[in-house]
């Protein structure tokens, strides 16, 4: 949800430019149901009091609304498979040649020695 607050330019009843004193604009997602209702998808701000108000919707043009996230959920099939990929690995056993991590990490990373930490 996005709130500002803003000195509005538009066109007059005779086409000159005129301004609207400032006013909050609220810009957040809503949902449009079948029967032309609209939800909002965050909680209102403590400025907006209960009551009518009057809004602006903008609609992008040939765009469908975003579709929900859905979060991915792990069927028992992919746990296995998960599983059967982790003991795959354990059992290659990648980092049997390392001996001493500390002095390996130096010689990866290639660190340079800094004076007075020899």
């Amino acid at each position: 949800m996005t709130l500002s607050t803003r000195l509005i330019r538009r066109l007059d009843d005779f086409g000159g430019i005129a301004y609207t004193r400032g006013m909050n604009t609220l810009e957040t997602d809503v949902e449009v149901s079948a029967d032309g209702s609209l939800k909002l998808l965050s909680p209102l701000p403590e400025w907006l009091k209960p009551g009518r108000a009057h809004v602006l919707l903008s609609v992008p043009n040939g765009a469908s609304p975003k579709p929900k996230r859905v979060i991915p959920t792990a069927t028992p099939e992919m746990l296995a498979k998960r599983a059967a990929a982790f003991e795959a690995v354990r059992k290659l056993n990648p980092y049997r040649h390392i001996i001493d991590p500390v002095a390996w990490q130096r010689e990866i990373r290639e660190d340079v020695v800094l004076p007075g930490r020899e």
